[in-house]
């Protein structure tokens, strides 16, 4: 036995009459025929899904790419519609095919990652802004107002329009300022400021120095303030170069050790001490 979809419209102009069909469906089996009677189905409510993705047309995606996601969701409600509980098929594929859709619009058109509680308040409160409009025409409506009418908290309400200006992000490369001196949003970004490590350096290094003998100190302070060479540093000093090499190095050594040690025993304090010049 065959079952065609009859071309009978119902409510609307792209709704036909596919009780039967879905009857029949229902008790065939797996298998060619059955396949070949869900492809007609599908096909014949293909106009319904096309038109119900028309309507989100303009909030950032391709026409054809809704479309798409529609005909999914009405696969979906065909392979799930049982005609034994006496609801019609279109109440019952309408939702499912609006849900996938927004579904989509969730998961995939943020540019930012935003929680589903957030994104619902942003919905809520886009359509509450846009209700009370008309009646506020000279102003934009408060938090309080909104949260009233969406029944929403303030806070939710805040969130929400917040997340209104989140659906799409702003290109570093934009150009904040116009004219040849202009900048772009990347040039107003901060950078990490390595002298802060510096400062923590220095200060780590402040009472292990000041234990040091005076002679010690007095090469280090040449050696790496002063930037002098170690033959000018044994010449000022009267010993040879060799010594003030093996100055520096034990010093620094021991200088890496202490501070090491003592920032080990307090883990809480940043530090990311190093001896005065690696190169010794």
């Amino acid at each position: 036995m065959t079952c065609t979809v009859a071309t009978q419209r119902r409510r609307h102009d792209d709704a036909p009459d596919t009780d039967a069909a879905f009857s029949h469906l229902a008790g065939l089996p797996d298998g060619p025929e059955r396949q070949a009677l869900r492809e007609e189905i599908v096909e014949a409510w293909m106009p319904m899904a096309e038109r119900i993705a028309g309507k989100y047309r303009g909030r950032g995606e391709s026409v054809e790419d809704l479309t798409q996601v529609a005909a999914l969701g009405l696969v979906k409600s065909v392979d799930r519609y049982d005609p034994s509980r006496g609801n019609a098929f279109e109440s019952y594929a309408v939702p499912t095919i609006v849900g996938e859709i927004k579904r989509h619009f969730r998961d995939h058109m943020w540019a930012v990652h935003v929680p589903r509680r957030v994104q619902e308040a942003r919905n809520r409160v886009r359509g509450a802004v846009k209700d009370l409009a008309p009646t506020n025409s000279d102003r934009r409506p408060g938090v309080a107002e909104i949260a009233e009418y969406a029944q929403l908290s303030e806070d939710d309400v805040r969130a929400g329009l917040e997340a209104l200006e989140s659906f799409t992000t702003l290109s570093l490369d934009a150009r904040l300022t116009d004219g040849d001196d202009g900048y772009s949003l990347a040039d107003a970004i901060g950078e990490t400021d390595t002298g802060f490590d510096l400062v923590v350096d220095r200060e780590a290094l402040k009472p292990a120095l000041a234990r040091l003998p005076e002679r010690e100190r007095t090469i280090l302070y040449l050696r790496f303030f002063r930037d002098m060479t170690q033959s000018c540093i044994a010449e000022r000093l009267g010993v040879s170069q060799m010594h003030v090499s093996r100055l520096l190095s034990s010093c620094c050594a021991a200088l890496r050790e202490e501070v090491l040690a003592e920032t080990a025993e307090a883990p809480d304090t940043p530090t990311s001490a190093a001896a005065p010049g690696s190169e010794a």
